[in-house]
């Protein structure tokens, strides 16, 4: 199980492939190449799945989406208009979200919620 603040080692597309090569020439087993490499025999079999489906492009890692306001909180003043303008845009659609399930907004921006 993972641990708080646990950082996962990333590997690239290459590094996945060299590891799952025994695997897909029927040299070694799973259990040995979990044992080698520290690596659970779930994420290996992941691995060889992608790798079969689409090629050597099927073991580079995916973006992940986070959260796009992210960039807005570590600073207050904004590069440009348009920028200013974004975070604008992306607040009133986060509020007009929360009103449709049914939340109110006060005046100064905090939230309360309200049964029907």
């Amino acid at each position: 199980m993972a641990k708080k603040g646990q950082k996962f080692k990333e590997r690239t597309a290459e590094e996945k492939y060299k590891i799952i090569k025994p695997l897909l020439n029927y040299e070694s087993s799973y259990g040995e190449v979990s044992k080698k490499y520290n690596i659970g025999k779930g994420l290996l079999a992941a691995w060889v799945n992608k790798y079969k489906e689409n090629g050597l492009d099927g073991l580079v890692n995916m973006k992940k989406p986070g959260n796009p306001m992210t960039k807005y909180f570590t600073r207050k003043y904004f590069e440009s208009k348009e920028e200013q303008l974004e975070y604008e845009n992306m607040k009133l659609r986060i509020e007009n979200e929360l009103l449709k399930k049914g939340y109110l907004m006060k005046g100064d921006g905090s939230i309360v919620k309200f049964t029907k």
